[in-house]
């Protein structure tokens, strides 16, 4: 059976923030000008929003420009921030430390704080009233090109492909999608923005890009205890050499939003970033606010964290990449959300520009570049260039000290004093150290009420994927786990893994690695983690994954 395909003027991969955003904006400049574009969104969850995950805390700048009578349409953007407050946390103890400290630069005034899956699942209905089409529950798995190398488009997967590779009753061939430009906004570390780079190096001269996990749990609090938009963000204990912490966020109905995230350069392969989550809500600030309440939702998701230093080059024949495919996350603030809609923003007006003068796809997207050198974005991500490699380059406490000054500085108008722009120390999975130099961690066993084993937190996900399908996870050397990962790391891929994926099982010359595929949440940390680069996590059939309600 041959692929059938549909055209487009534009496809964009991935229904996310800065996905739909692009798309809004393209049909905002046809209609300013009385034109018609067809514009596809596909997005591989089984509805917009469902793999979307994040705090979250939202700059609603991007929003006002996009559209600025968005309370009147009823953008679903929760509460605004009220109370802001910084933890410094020991063991048994806190700090909190006066607002007035803080640089203004991380002042949480005007924010909003929300479920980002619930204001995707609105950015989409005003996609779709404007004409795009937005086609949740296909999965793009493959790049299309022209002769002459421009991408022509995408490829969704084939369904219906049993374990064995063999077609089932059910087999449905994918569909190419060709388009004469390709927006890719598949989010942090997708799958063939990670090809797309590699194939037209578009990291040439830049530095890799550096990731964190974020861990999150939605809670039903005690009323008593509620505090509508009240955003408090946390350091400190429980991790020592790692680096990370926490968040907790009053939002809507009584519910907080709470997570932890580690950086992933961390050396010690006995640590586990789920159990440090569940550790950090065991501290009795953080207990007693949930002491009560019912945990409804949990997720995982990798994030961006290399800053202006780790963009990629964002044009290539053919298309460009917007949101956290390139990566814009302002790792201090906590925030993407505002930098991956303005960027997907800048992008559509660069591609109209380019279709309005007629090109069939071969224009140059190079604008869209100067676009983001001149934009809001850049000024948002050069002022905090330094705070990422700094804190790596001079531990928790110097790098937050370090950090602290430069944002003053540039707050006060005066980053010129420190001019100097600092590299990241290599990628995550270099940093991993061998096993035999580090004494496994003792984790408390989970207690069931504030504390939770992975499995029973993947159930909360609402994870589901077809079993009999070819893996999504997948090895390029099946003897590697074994000879390697757990003789000389002790396994990381079993405690890096936030649900339960990857296990060791069998004894002495019999163990292996068991991938248990139907747990993952998307979250692409072992892609990103493992010592050897060994797994590669391409996409499931569509519709495959989380079904997050309210993230």
């Amino acid at each position: 059976m041959e692929r059938e395909s549909m055209e487009f003027d534009v496809v964009i991969v991935g229904g996310g923030p800065s996905g739909l955003s692009a798309a809004i904006r393209l049909m905002q400049l046809a209609q300013d000008k009385g034109e018609e574009l067809l514009v596809g969104v596909l997005e591989k969850g089984s509805e917009i929003g469902a793999h979307i995950l994040s705090g979250a805390v939202v700059d609603p700048k991007a929003l006002n420009e996009l559209i600025p009578d968005w309370k009147d349409k009823g953008a679903p953007m929760g509460v605004e921030v009220s109370d802001n407050q910084h933890w410094v946390l020991s063991e048994t103890g806190k700090t909190n430390v006066p607002h007035a400290l803080l640089p203004p630069i991380l002042s949480n005034k005007g924010m909003y704080t929300l479920s980002l899956g619930n204001l995707t699942r609105w950015l989409a209905e005003q996609a779709e009233a404007m004409g795009v089409e937005v086609l949740p529950g296909f999965a793009a798995a493959e790049i299309l090109y022209h002769e002459d190398g421009r991408v022509k488009g995408v490829a969704t997967g084939d369904m219906g492909i049993g374990k064995d590779g063999e077609k089932k009753a059910s087999y449905t061939p994918g569909y190419e999608l060709h388009a004469k430009y390709t927006l890719f906004a598949e989010g942090v570390r997708g799958s063939l923005s990670k090809e797309i780079i590699e194939h037209f190096d578009l990291r040439a001269g830049r530095e890799p890009q550096v990731y964190g996990i974020g861990i999150k749990e939605l809670w039903d609090i005690d009323p008593a205890k509620h505090k509508p938009g009240l955003v408090i963000h946390s350091q400190g204990w429980p991790i020592d050499d790692a680096k990370g912490g926490g968040f907790i966020y009053h939002q809507e109905n009584n519910q907080v939003a709470l997570g932890f995230v580690v950086n992933l350069n961390y050396k010690n392969p006995y640590l586990s970033p789920f159990d440090e989550m569940q550790r950090w809500k065991t501290h009795p600030a953080i207990r007693e606010m949930l002491e009560g309440g019912r945990r409804v939702s949990y997720g995982a998701r990798a994030i961006n964290q290399g800053g202006l230093q780790s963009v990629p080059k964002l044009s290539f024949p053919g298309g460009a990449l917007i949101g956290c495919s390139a990566g814009f996350v302002n790792v201090p603030r906590i925030k993407g959300t505002h930098n991956a809609m303005k960027t997907g923003m800048l992008a559509a007006e660069t591609v109209f520009e380019a279709l309005a003068a007629g090109s069939d796809g071969s224009a140059s997207l190079e604008g869209y570049e100067q676009a983001f050198e001149n934009s809001w974005v850049y000024k948002d991500l050069h002022k905090v260039r330094n705070f990422g490699p700094g804190w790596g380059k001079f531990g928790n406490n110097l790098g937050t000290i370090y950090g602290g000054l430069e944002m003053w500085l540039q707050s006060l108008g005066l980053g010129f004093l420190m001019p100097w722009t600092l590299k990241h120390g290599g990628k995550d999975h270099e940093a991993t150290g061998k096993a035999k130099d580090y004494a496994p961690i003792d984790y408390p066993k989970p207690d069931g009420v504030i504390s939770f084993d992975k499995l029973s937190s993947v159930f909360l996900s609402n994870t589901n994927h077809e079993e009999d399908q070819p893996a999504h996870l997948t090895l390029k050397d099946d003897s590697v786990p074994v000879a390697v990962n757990l003789a000389d790391y002790a396994g990381p891929e079993q405690r890096f893994c936030p649900a339960g994926v990857y296990e060791f099982v069998g004894e002495g010359a019999d163990v292996r690695l068991q991938i248990n595929a139907q747990n993952c949440v998307h979250c692409k940390t072992c892609d990103i983690k493992d010592t050897t680069q060994n797994i590669h996590w391409v996409v499931p059939e569509g519709g495959g994954g989380p079904n997050y309600p309210n993230m």
